[in-house]
């Protein structure tokens, strides 16, 4: 019986993000409506249209791994690493009292280790093959991030990575609780991360015609459901949570932060890059959630929507939330973070999923900022413009589309 399936509870988290990497600094800067876009300091930008970016700038490997095996690990996956060691902290775990089999971990990443690729292309171009590093391959392989967390901790039950561009975190967070939910595990470790600011990155989804080219004013370029907008802001980062079955958490007096009550999946089937016009994709998926959660639209108390700041995906998501929710669509808080934080592509949907459940802890909305302007194709929904907002939330939906049509959708609830 779907009532008698096993529950699962967020009992962690842990994020790195361009506004910072500890969970208060980030949720207190995402309540005040600061920008984390910055300026790109990594790199010379100056043959490139878009100069900014969603930074980690403050970043040091060397305080969580040492100087050999800081080396050994591509930037995304350093971050999976540590997002996932305050997870664990933050959860109080112990794993002296673990079984090691009953635990296992499920990251995602979109793109994975661009940055050693670069690296690696240029030491063949200018000194040949023969000086290639025998680290590439396991650095620049997506499901380094998950091998690397699991072999930190010990973990030895279920173990995978999830690649669907920007709905990357909410699979991985998703499948991790099927995965306790049919008996496979009783904790997992889940969430995603992703960093491509890099010149093929910067210069690829330029190419694209995807990103904000407001280079007079960064914190002002990601805009979403906004008339003015011109493109996402590219971003990096992680997400992770610990999740663990109810009663395993209960039982050693963890510290619940949200119960997670639906997962819902869907493709569009219709372009690599872009979304379907209808949003039949996000609409299904929105759905499908809300029926795995055996839960009505008019129950969901707040959406981190996916709107990205594109000028075509915002206004589908809105045309979508407005079919799912009907009457209730201008009821309901909508907030899209990606304003502040920018797009952490596959980092994105468990950085999101975090913020679902902070907002049912702490009875916050944060806001979208930079919403100046109404589009006309996204009245009727009320975006949370600007300042942030206490509301009790009892339920919150998170929703992910990514490139090749993958949708997916997490509802999480208060226990």
């Amino acid at each position: 019986m779907h009532s008698q399936r096993r529950r699962v509870v967020i009992t962690g988290v842990g994020a790195i993000t361009s506004l910072g990497q500890e969970k208060k600094q980030i949720w207190s800067a995402l309540c005040e409506g600061k920008s984390g876009i910055k300026p790109i300091t990594s790199f010379d930008t100056s043959a490139f249209d878009v100069h900014f970016a969603g930074e980690v700038n403050d970043f040091d490997p060397t305080k969580w791994f040492d100087v050999k095996e800081a080396r050994r690990l591509d930037r995304f996956a350093q971050f999976a690493v540590v997002a996932s060691i305050h997870a664990v902290e933050d959860a109080g775990l112990k794993f002296e009292n673990i079984d090691p089999a009953r635990a296992g971990v499920v990251i995602g990443s979109g793109m994975g280790g661009l940055i050693e690729l670069e690296a690696q292309h240029k030491t063949l171009l200018n000194k040949g093959p023969s000086r290639i590093s025998p680290f590439m391959i396991p650095k620049l392989m997506v499901n380094a991030a998950t091998a690397q967390v699991a072999i930190r901790f010990g973990m030895k039950g279920p173990n995978y990575a999830v690649v669907t561009a920007c709905t990357s975190g909410a699979n991985a967070i998703g499948e991790a609780v099927k995965i306790i939910q049919r008996g496979d595990a009783e904790i997992m470790i889940a969430g995603s991360t992703e960093a491509v600011i890099t010149p093929l990155g910067l210069g690829g989804f330029n190419a694209m015609k995807a990103l904000s080219t407001r280079n007079d004013a960064p914190q002002k370029a990601s805009r979403p459901f906004d008339k003015d907008r011109d493109g996402f802001v590219l971003s990096e980062g992680a997400g992770v949570v610990v999740i663990e079955e109810f009663e395993t958490a209960r039982k050693r007096g963890a510290n619940i932060y949200a119960e997670i009550l639906g997962y819902g999946l869907s493709a569009d089937a219709y372009h690599i890059a872009s979304p379907e016009l209808n949003g039949e994709g996000a609409t299904l998926c929105m759905v499908n959630a809300l029926k795995d959660a055996q839960c009505n639209p008019n129950e969901i108390d707040y959406i981190n929507a996916h709107a990205t700041s594109t000028p075509v995906g915002d206004n589908i998501e809105a045309k979508a939330i407005k079919k799912v929710f009907k009457n209730d669509a201008e009821k309901v808080p909508i907030s899209s973070t990606k304003s502040m934080l920018g797009h952490q592509l596959g980092a994105a949907g468990s950085v999101e999923a975090i913020i679902c459940a902070m907002v049912i802890k702490e009875g916050i909305i944060p806001p979208t900022v930079n919403h100046e302007t109404p589009d006309p194709e996204c009245l009727g929904l009320d975006l949370v413009p600007n300042i942030a907002r206490e509301k009790k939330v009892k339920k919150a939906l998170s929703n992910s589309f990514g490139f090749g049509g993958h949708n997916a959708c997490v509802i999480l609830g208060k226990l």
